[in-house]
């Protein structure tokens, strides 16, 4: 049933829009009205102002709809502009306690900022309200680029890779890794594996199985080989042995060893004596990526803040049916906690289901999203106005129509509040100045089944941090993503996990985990990376790992982080927790 505002704002659209308008346009714009808190007068006259030009479209459709919720939205954001600026001076600190009992207490009431859009990504700032709910008074999120280029970059044509195209990706992120050993070790020139040499060299390359037949078989010392890029190497493939005293250089200090996995980029230090194979006496370390956004990227905010997040990842439903028992217990959880920002990972309708796949479905998928989760998600957000929301797809996803790795956002279709972001797969963002990453794929299922764990002596090791236990396995395969510097540095896909990412090798520079521009070198604070492995949240060098596991598992993570410019160290500003579904 209508509200009597809602009757009112109806009244008002058609008094102004005229009777003629279809009930459905009409209700559209009602809610543009609800959404900018607008009468039907004042969006009437945007309308006019936005057809006013000669080049202006002069009657009033529902083509014309997006054009007038952009005007809306650019005004929205002149009037926060102005508003943010007069009230600087009034804006409290939190107190930098750490997370002491008084650091953690729910601040104070006080005036709601419902966020504005651009196109799912950029800044979202707040916008004053009379409302007072629990949570944060201001969420700013950092996203991707909305630029048109950017957007047509993620959302590239599948299934025509060219050959050309992918040995260029494979060779450039050799390349690249391999300049960047060079100068952190202060090497002159990099050698050839495949030519002999009666000096040791250094050589940068990709490790691979001796064999494309071998691919489907888990990696040995017997298999090892070495990929070098057509600059360093010819492109040739090289067979590796290890000199039985074979050193780390510059490792994580008590860990005994290093993992090798089909994809892992390596600098070794050996030579190759004319026998057909390069035998490694030292394997050195990559360089680390730097600790946190906050140590490469001045913030624009300096001023800490508080915020809390709840984060989610799918399957949302048992295979057993479609009722999706644990994402309704999970709203009403969201709906009780009221945090600022919520993360949702998909699949949110997953194209492997079995009722899917046998057709026992009464909806679209894309009727079955909006209902359980848009629909959801912005009762929500009627709750908590403050808050924001950050959809993240699968390649699984059915509503998704770029189902490969690199994976392009949602449709816009599907965000119908500006308080819902729509994320690529994978994904870097920063909210309140502090640096996520998030992926979909369980990258940490596909490194332990693949992994090879080689026995090292150590050389000058460096110190773990966080009270890091040296014989975490979990950490450890956390710790491959940040040295590889990808979100999945894996190279073959494992053949019976192939369908589980749809691997596009030539978009391959979009998996990179340092971000873009000026981050390009940076750590996120904070990386969530979903597995079928048991869930956990760890401190792995300067970056908060965390694993949710699955919904499907009643299992999600809630975190309370303070933002801005603060000094504090991370594990300090961040506190994570896994919890279970009651």
């Amino acid at each position: 049933m209508a509200t009597v505002n809602e009757e009112k704002l109806r009244e008002e659209v058609q008094e102004k829009f005229g009777e003629t308008l279809e009930d459905k346009l009409v209700a559209e714009c009602v809610r543009v009205c609800q959404i900018f808190n607008l009468t039907g007068e004042e969006l009437f006259w945007k309308w006019e102002a936005m057809s006013f030009g000669t080049s202006g479209p002069k009657q009033f459709t529902a083509d014309v709809l997006p054009a007038l919720k952009d005007k809306c939205q650019s005004d929205l954001k002149k009037a926060s502009a102005k508003r943010h600026q007069a009230n600087a001076d009034q804006n409290r600190s939190i107190p930098l306690t750490g997370f002491g009992r008084r650091s953690l207490q729910t601040p104070s009431r006080t005036h709601v900022k419902p966020p504005r859009r651009q196109d799912g990504f950029g800044v979202a700032q707040a916008e004053e309200t009379r409302v007072p709910v629990a949570g944060p008074s201001r969420v700013e999120l950092e996203g991707p680029s909305a630029s048109a280029e950017a957007r047509n970059g993620r959302a590239y044509r599948y299934m025509y890779e060219k050959v050309y195209d992918r040995s260029t990706a494979l060779d450039k992120r050799i390349d690249d890794l391999g300049e960047l050993v060079r100068e952190h070790y202060q090497i002159e020139d990099l050698g050839d594996p495949s030519a002999a040499t009666e000096d040791e060299i250094v050589v940068v390359g990709r490790i691979t199985h001796d064999s494309e037949t071998s691919a489907g078989s888990k990696l040995n010392e017997a298999s090892l080989t070495l990929e070098t890029s057509r600059q360093l190497g010819s492109g040739a493939r090289v067979p590796l042995r290890f000199d039985p005293q074979v050193k780390l250089r510059q490792g994580k200090q008590d860990v005994g060893g290093i993992g090798l996995f089909p994809g892992a980029i390596v600098a070794l230090k050996g030579k190759n004596g004319g026998g057909g194979w390069f035998l490694v006496t030292e394997v050195l370390a990559l360089p680390p990526l730097k600790a946190g956004v906050r140590d490469c990227v001045k913030s624009e905010n300096p001023e800490p803040s508080l915020f809390s997040m709840h984060v989610a990842c799918g399957p949302f439903t048992p295979d057993a049916d479609l009722q999706y028992a644990p994402w309704k217990k999970l709203v009403a959880k969201i709906k009780e906690d009221k945090p600022a920002v919520v993360l949702l990972i998909g699949p949110f309708i997953d194209a492997s289901h079995p009722a899917v796949q046998n057709g026992e479905v009464d909806a679209t998928p894309a009727e079955m999203f909006r209902e359980l989760f848009l629909e959801n998600m912005r009762d929500f957000l009627s709750s908590s106005p403050s808050s924001i929301v950050l959809i993240v797809p699968s390649v699984r996803d059915i509503i998704s129509d770029h189902a490969v790795f690199p994976q392009s956002e949602l449709s816009a279709e599907f965000s119908n509040d500006p308080r819902i972001y729509l994320l690529p797969n994978p994904c870097r963002f920063t909210l309140n100045g502090l640096a996520f990453g998030a992926s979909s794929i369980d990258v940490l299922y596909h490194l332990r089944k693949e992994e090879l764990f080689k026995r090292t002596q150590e050389v000058e090791p460096v110190p773990l941090q966080n009270d890091e236990q040296a014989g975490d396995a979990m950490a450890n395969l956390c710790r491959h993503l940040l040295q590889q510097r990808s979100f999945y540095p894996i190279f073959p896909v494992p053949l019976d996990l192939a369908h589980e990412i749809n691997f596009d090798v030539s978009h391959s520079t979009a998996l990179d985990i340092g971000g873009e521009g000026d981050e390009a070198e940076c750590a996120p604070d904070v990386l969530v990376t979903p597995s079928r492995l048991k869930h956990f949240t760890k401190m792995v060098d300067a970056t908060l790992t965390i694993n949710p596991s699955f919904l499907t598992k009643a299992t999600y993570a809630t975190l309370t982080c303070v933002g801005g410019g603060s000094n504090i160290p991370l594990k300090d500003r961040v506190k994570a927790e896994v919890l279970r579904l009651e």
